[in-house]
């Protein structure tokens, strides 16, 4: 599954802010963008979402920009979509 990602760094929590089906993506992150600290961030967070070990996420393009596209291994784009959906009810 790719996903694209906007990533708006410095933020005051770890968030997904906006969802846009299909794949699109704009997460908050309390880190900031330097020393990979981002980037390791996004990982992390996305990896604890939606349950899997961050090896199986991989940051295709946009390691230093905020537009990123990301792959992740070993997920149905229906099963993403439930976590997405379940996340932003709250």
């Amino acid at each position: 599954m790719i996903l694209e990602i906007k990533v708006k760094p410095r933020s005051l929590e770890d968030k997904i802010i906006i969802f846009k089906k299909p794949n699109f993506l704009e997460i908050a992150l309390k880190a900031k963008p330097e020393k990979n600290q981002a980037n390791e961030s996004l990982l992390k967070f996305l990896s604890n979402l939606i349950g899997i070990s961050k090896n199986q996420i991989k940051i295709l393009k946009g390691k230093t920009s905020k537009n990123k596209l990301i792959k992740i291994e070993k997920i149905e784009e229906i099963q993403l979509k439930k976590v997405l959906e379940k996340y932003l009810e709250k």
